[in-house]
C-alpha cells in the first residue's frame, strides 16, 4: 500500500481497500450515498460492498454512463435522489466510477446544501490518473467540457488495480493518454517508458508515478492560476474535438482519444511557437498516431471546432489559451495562439492520416 498526500487529503493505493474500511469506521457520517453508473453498478459495486463494514448503511444512486450524460439534467436527478434519501449536511458521497461519475458526483456533493463531504474511488485508468485527483468537479453545458464546476477537494481517494481488470482495451488506451501527457509536460523518462508499454498491460507503478506528477503540480497551484495550466496540454483542441464528436458521431471519441489528437495538434503549435524541436514533434506524432485510431474530420467543421475552443475555460479576453511544450518534459502556459495557426495544426494532423 502507498499513499500520496494531496491538498489536505490522502490518495491511497490499496488493492484490498482495507483503508476504505478504516476511513468509514473512523468518520461519523450520518449517511453514505454511493454514486454509480450502470457499468460500475454491475462490475465494481460488489467489490465495494464487500469492503464496507457491516455497521455502515448506504443508499445507491445510479446514473447513465457516458460523457453525454454529464450535464445539468442528470445532476438535478442526483440532487433530487439525495433529497429523496433525506441526505443531510453530515452525509458522505462515495463516487464509484470513471471521470463522469467523479466529476459530476463531486459537483453534486460540493453544491448540495452548500457542500457535503465526498470521496472518490476511480474505476478507470483515466479517472485514476486524472479526474479523481486535484479537486476539480464539473459538468458539461452545450458540449463545452466542464464549463460549470467548482474547486472542491475530496476527503480521500482510494485507488485499486482491481478495477482496471474490468476495462476493455479501448478504455485502457483512453486513460493512457493522460499518462503520456504527464510525461510530455513534466517527465521525459516517463514518456520514454510509455513507448515501451504494451497495452492493456500497464506496470503498476506507472499509475502511482503519474499521480505523483499531477499532485506535484496541483499542490503548487491548487486553483489553476499558473503552473497547473500545463495539465491542459492537448486539451484546448482535444476538448473541442471531443465535444464535436459527442453530438456528431454514432460512436463518439473517448476523452483520451480526443486528447491524443489534441496533443498531436498542440505539439505542432509548440514547434511553431515555442521551438519544440522538429525531431521531438515527429517522435510525439509518430507515437500517438500509431497508438490511437485516426479521426478523419472534414475541414468544413473547423469553424465548429474554433467556436468550441472559444468557450474554453482557459481563454482570457477572447484570446485562445494553450499550454505548449518547449521540449519533451518541459511545458509552458499562457500561450495565446491565432486561429490561422490552430487551423494549420488541424491540417497537420490530417496530413498524418492521408
Amino acid at each position: 500500500m502507498k499513499k500520496i498526500t494531496s491538498l489536505g487529503y490522502d490518495v491511497v493505493f490499496d488493492d484490498s481497500l482495507s483503508e476504505l474500511q478504516l476511513f468509514l469506521v473512523d468518520h461519523d457520517y450520518s449517511q453514505l450515498l454511493i454514486l454509480v453508473d450502470r457499468n460500475t453498478n454491475d462490475h465494481c459495486l460488489p467489490v465495494i460492498q464487500a469492503a464496507i463494514p457491516d455497521i455502515v448503511d448506504y443508499d445507491i444512486i445510479e446514473v447513465d454512463p457516458g460523457e453525454e450524460n454529464k450535464n445539468i439534467d442528470f445532476c438535478i436527478g442526483v440532487w433530487k435522489t439525495m433529497l429523496d434519501f433525506g441526505a443531510d449536511r453530515k452525509a458522505l458521497m462515495l463516487n464509484l466510477g470513471g471521470g463522469v461519475v467523479t466529476d459530476m458526483g463531486g459537483f453534486a456533493a460540493s453544491t448540495y446544501k452548500r457542500g457535503i463531504d465526498f470521496i472518490h474511488i476511480p474505476t478507470t485508468l483515466l479517472s485514476q490518473v486524472d479526474a479523481s485527483v486535484g479537486g476539480k468537479t464539473g459538468i458539461d453545458l452545450d458540449n463545452v467540457k466542464n464549463i460549470i464546476g467548482t474547486f472542491s477537494q475530496p476527503q480521500a481517494v482510494f485507488i485499486s488495480n482491481k478495477f482496471l481488470e474490468t476495462l476493455d482495451d479501448r478504455q485502457m488506451r483512453s486513460g493512457f493518454a493522460e499518462v503520456i501527457k504527464h510525461g510530455l509536460i513534466q517527465d521525459k523518462s516517463l514518456f520514454e517508458r510509455c513507448k515501451t508499454v504494451v497495452l492493456p498491460n500497464l506496470p503498476e507503478d506507472m499509475v502511482y508515478e503519474s499521480v505523483q506528477i499531477k499532485n506535484k503540480v496541483i499542490t503548487e497551484d491548487p486553483t489553476e492560476k499558473g503552473l497547473r495550466k500545463i495539465l491542459n496540454f492537448g486539451h484546448t483542441i482535444g476538448h473541442a474535438i471531443e465535444g464535436y464528436s459527442l453530438v456528431s458521431d454514432n460512436n463518439p471519441l473517448l476523452h483520451g482519444e480526443a486528447i491524443a489528437i489534441g496533443m498531436v495538434c498542440e505539439a505542432y503549435i509548440s514547434n511553431k511557437v515555442n521551438g519544440l524541436p522538429d525531431q521531438e514533434l515527429k517522435e510525439i506524432s509518430d507515437f500517438l498516431m500509431a497508438l490511437y485510431p485516426a479521426y478523419d474530420y472534414n475541414t468544413a467543421v473547423y469553424p465548429e471546432f474554433i467556436e468550441l475552443m472559444r468557450n474554453d475555460k482557459k481563454n482570457e479576453s477572447n484570446k485562445l489559451g494553450f499550454a505548449l511544450l518547449n521540449t519533451i518534459g518541459d511545458c509552458a502556459y499562457n500561450n495565446y495562439v491565432e486561429e490561422d495557426l490552430i487551423i494549420e495544426s488541424l491540417d497537420y494532423y490530417k496530413s498524418l492520416i492521408n
